[in-house]
Order: C-alpha cells, then sequence, then structure tokens
C-alpha cells in the first residue's frame, strides 16, 4: 500500500491569501484536483487569452461580475462535470470556484444562472445596442486562438496537419433549439470532432442535429 508522507500541498497564491490543499478542516471539497487545472492554466494562460477574444459593453461602474470571472467560472463548471446552469444557483456560494474564477472577495457570491445564461447567449458581432446582451465575442479570434493553442502544444511546428473529421451524435434533453429524432429515437444534436494522429482532439464543433455532418 502507498504511504503518502505529505500533508500540505501549497498553491500559486490567491491575491494575499495562500492557497494550500490538505486532507483535513472544517470545510471539504471533492474537487480539490480542479486547482491542478489552475495551475495548467497558469502556465499556458488559456482563459486569459480567452477573455481577449471577448468585448465587455457594460458600464463599468455597474459591473457586478468581471467578465474574466465569469468566463472562468462557466469553463471551469464544465471542466467539473457541472454542464447546466442550474448548478451555479448553489455553485456560486463555492469558495473553491471562486478562488478558480479569480474573485478577489471570496464573500461574495459570483454570478447566478440568468447572468451566465445572457453571457452563453450573446450573438456573435457588436450587441451593444441590445439591453441585455453587452458582452460579444468573436468567433474568428476564437478559432485562431484554437490553432495557436495547438501549434504551441509542439515544440516545433509541424510542417503538415492531417485532421481525422469525426461525427457524433450529442443526446438532448427537454426543448432544446436545432434538436432532432435521430433513427434511434433520441433527440439529439451533431458535434463534428477533428482530431489530429494520435486521436489528439484540436476542437469540438456543434450543429444542429438535422444537419449531417459525415457528409
Amino acid at each position: 500500500m502507498t504511504e503518502c508522507s505529505e500533508t500540505l500541498f501549497p498553491f500559486e497564491a490567491h491575491f494575499s491569501r495562500q492557497v494550500v490543499a490538505q486532507f483535513e478542516g472544517s470545510w471539504l471539497t471533492t474537487e480539490g484536483g480542479s486547482l491542478l487545472l489552475r495551475q495548467a492554466d497558469r502556465k499556458i494562460g488559456l482563459l486569459r487569452r480567452v477573455a481577449h477574444c471577448f468585448a465587455d459593453y457594460r458600464q463599468p461602474e455597474r459591473i457586478e461580475h468581471r467578465l474574466e470571472e465569469m468566463l472562468a467560472q462557466r469553463i471551469y463548471g464544465l471542466a467539473l462535470g457541472y454542464e447546466d446552469l442550474n448548478d451555479h444557483q448553489q455553485l456560486r456560494q463555492d469558495p473553491l470556484l471562486a478562488v478558480l474564477a479569480g474573485k478577489r472577495d471570496l464573500s461574495e457570491p459570483l454570478a447566478g444562472k440568468s447572468t451566465l445564461n445572457r453571457l452563453e447567449l450573446t450573438p456573435a458581432g457588436s450587441p451593444a445596442a441590445e439591453r441585455y446582451n453587452k458582452i460579444a465575442y468573436s468567433p474568428e479570434a476564437i478559432d485562431e486562438l484554437l490553432v495557436t493553442l495547438f501549434l504551441e502544444s509542439h515544440r516545433k511546428a509541424p510542417r503538415s496537419i492531417v485532421l481525422d473529421l469525426d461525427a457524433t451524435d450529442t443526446p438532448l434533453h427537454g426543448k432544446q433549439e436545432a434538436r432532432l429524432a435521430h433513427f434511434l429515437g433520441d433527440l439529439s444534436a451533431q458535434a463534428l470532432v477533428p482530431c489530429k494522429a494520435k486521436n489528439v482532439v484540436h476542437s469540438v464543433l456543434f450543429a444542429p442535429g438535422h444537419q449531417f455532418l459525415a457528409n
């Protein structure tokens, strides 16, 4: 049986607070591994660079939840398996998720499901004239970032890249937009998964269920 002699595992500080993982305390979490994701993000600057693909048209003096915090909250939530926005009604009170999102005051709640929902439903382009959609994103900038991250994962940029394009279906629940009942009877959307050699996933592109991506 493996014996672990370490009892404290220090991580990068959260502003002036120390971040230390240990196996005892009055408050416990099953998501301690997320601190490793935080360390990886600090190394490649993923979330910071994703935020640069967005434009925030909100009035600065009225902002309660920073764009960077909301993106980190949603992305870390997805990475931890909380894909439903309703989960964030409870997760917004989680101090660990607040650390991951970079919120300075851990006693203040993160964004709620409605705020995150408006972020996700914002159309591409400039929504400055919209009342509830004040944050825009650039699909082209996000695509370019994904390619840049892929190239940075190599010591030397490859001379050529061969992509294997595989289509799969994603089961849906409820009356979601662009759903379609396929031949197995499930409601689904389509996902296109470009993979490099050795099954390295480059990105995932979603499409409405009625589009047959295999063609």
